[in-house]
């Protein structure tokens, strides 16, 4: 499952907050809690489920974050996020922000699309906003 999303923010405007894992519960609809121990992410949902996910991947260079979870309700699953920069339209930066889910059973890519689709739209939301958390204030 894929799921992307055009942000009116430069690449590396979106890359500071994506590629920063203990960010992801001001991001993410549903974690209201992540804490990261060398390369392992923990995520609480609000429900107080919490998943371990192994932290594979944080490419500044292209721009790639992945992790793989292991148990729970997944026999398999790695998830992608790829920020891409675009042209400038009038003036003001874009980017594409692409968030895959490859899981085992299948249908677990499926429920975690409308998460993944729910979590771009806050990004864009919190970059293309005036009001962003304090905690993801980052450069310009």
């Amino acid at each position: 499952m894929r799921r992307q999303r055009i942000i009116d923010a430069s690449a590396g405007r979106a890359w500071d907050i994506v590629g920063r894992p203990e960010l992801l519960h001001l991001w993410f609809p549903g974690v209201v809690d992540c804490t990261v121990v060398d390369r392992i992410r923990t995520i609480t949902t609000g429900t107080g489920l919490s998943l371990d996910e192994e932290i594979l991947t944080v490419d500044p260079i292209q721009r790639r974050f992945q992790y793989r979870i292991s148990g729970g309700f997944f026999r398999e699953h790695l998830g992608t996020i790829d920020v891409i920069e675009l042209e400038p339209v009038a003036g003001t930066d874009r980017c594409l922000v692409v968030y895959s889910s490859d899981a085992e059973p299948a249908t677990m890519a499926v429920i975690l699309g409308g998460a993944t689709q729910g979590a771009l739209d806050e990004l864009a939301r919190q970059l293309e906003g005036a009001g962003r958390p304090v905690e993801l204030e980052v450069p310009a």
